[in-house]
């Protein structure tokens, strides 16, 4: 039977892989972690092959089955689906004479699903806006690292020097590309990073460190204006301390050990699954599950959840955008409403994130408790340099009551004083 969205939609993850059958070869591969990836089975030469088509619903029904009718045409004339598509790339690549604009392009196509929406059109944008201008009609062979700076220093010179920072990042990755395809033998932004200007003292964003002020501001969240998705979207971001853009675009499945049809019932192994395709890392770490961040929940957050159910629980995405429930939240959702509040300059929603890890390590040298520093790392997902992603997959294994056990001591810490999150409902 065809595969339809809505079934798509509503499946949910299991232990193990399974797959949702459409037609014709094409299938739904559905991960533990709540990631579906369209998948293409055929045969050519004899042997059994694999396409992948992306991952939904970046790549929906329609789409995944006009490229699997697309291979279909192709194999009934003696090609490889495969085969061509590679082709294709190569021959896209010669006809624009190797120009630097088209090889960014192909590396842009083939690294998207990788990367969410978001970042996608981040990367997109900052190509269009202060690259291609310069070099993008170049031949990729005669770009010196003398051009690549400069381009660079344009940047800075408008202040940006975090963002010129980044795109020397994906100038590097294009060229590495361009490398590997024997386009090019040097890499001519691959020494460029030491000549750029240093990040300026004082840039790092602004984090409040005390328990006492952590606490007024979520109170005052609570009280404010803002609506309750957003009031409960800052409990959430306080207690898990995640980045916010993988809160605002976290979905139901990634919640575990939470029985939703029981809302009074404990639940002390609830934990939050986000895969590593969602989290800050390089790109070949993305793929690998070893990067998987697992959220022990607290308490206060399953009670948060449970609440974001009732009002949420029929969307996608947890935090839904006030405008349609097709996108997830704004990113400026929630630091709007701290301006609103009066705490420009002061903390925004990224500085959670650098109060736990200044109070937590704070409370673990008075505690007795030095160990504690890699655990507090290892919660907010860093990585210590030079440590294997095995390494680091067992030592998140290792430390999981541990992870669990302070998860909850910072949550008592922040919310005491502070009022049950159903009483929310009076303050909306």
């Amino acid at each position: 039977m065809p595969l339809t969205a809505v079934a798509i939609r509503a499946a949910e993850p299991r232990d193990r892989d399974y797959k949702l059958t459409d037609e014709k070869g094409l299938f739904l591969l559905v991960r533990p972690n709540g990631t579906k990836a369209w998948r293409h089975k055929y045969r050519f030469g004899g042997r059994e092959k694999l396409a992948s088509y992306g991952l939904f619903p970046e790549v929906g029904l329609k789409e995944a089955r006009d490229r699997r009718d697309a291979a279909r045409a192709q194999l009934r004339a003696g090609k490889d689906p495969m085969i061509e598509a590679e082709r294709d790339r190569q021959a896209a690549i010669a006809a624009a004479g190797a120009k630097f604009q088209a090889i960014a392009e192909a590396w842009h196509v083939d690294e998207s699903p990788r990367w969410s929406p978001r970042h996608v059109g981040v990367v997109g944008r900052a190509l269009q806006r202060d690259v291609y201008p310069h070099i993008g009609n170049r031949p990729v062979a005669d770009i010196t690292p003398k051009e690549v700076l400069a381009l660079l220093r344009r940047i800075e010179g408008r202040g940006a020097i975090e963002t010129a920072k980044r795109i020397r990042g994906y100038i590097h990755e294009i060229f590495q590309r361009a490398k590997a395809e024997h386009l090019i033998s040097v890499n001519p932004a691959a020494e460029v990073g030491e000549a750029l200007k240093p990040t300026p003292k004082g840039s790092k964003q602004p984090a409040l460190t005390k328990v006492e002020d952590l606490r007024q501001l979520i109170d005052r969240v609570d009280r404010s204006r803002s609506g309750p998705v957003v009031k409960l979207a800052n409990r959430l971001l306080a207690l898990t301390v995640v980045r916010v853009g993988v809160l605002r675009a976290a979905t139901w499945p990634e919640f575990l050990e939470l029985d939703w049809a029981a809302p009074h019932a404990p639940a002390p192994a609830a934990e939050w699954h986000i895969s590593a395709e969602r989290m800050k890392l390089e790109v070949e770490e993305k793929g690998d599950e070893a990067y998987d961040h697992r959220v022990p929940l607290s308490h206060q957050a399953v009670a948060v959840l449970r609440e974001l159910r009732v009002l949420t629980g029929r969307c996608a995405w947890i935090f839904p955008n006030y405008k349609t429930t097709r996108n997830p939240m704004t990113d400026s959702a929630i630091s709007s409403a701290y301006l609103d509040l009066g705490y420009r300059g002061r903390h925004v929603p990224h500085g959670w994130r650098a109060a736990f890890s200044t109070i937590m390590n704070e409370w673990a040298a008075k505690h007795g408790h030095p160990n504690d520093r890699l655990v507090i790392d290892l919660m907010l997902a860093h990585r210590p340099k030079g440590m294997s992603s095995s390494e680091f997959a067992y030592n998140r294994a290792l430390f999981t009551d541990r992870r669990r056990e302070l998860a909850q001591v910072w949550a008592d810490m922040i919310m005491e004083g502070l009022p049950d999150v159903q009483q929310l409902r009076s303050t909306r």
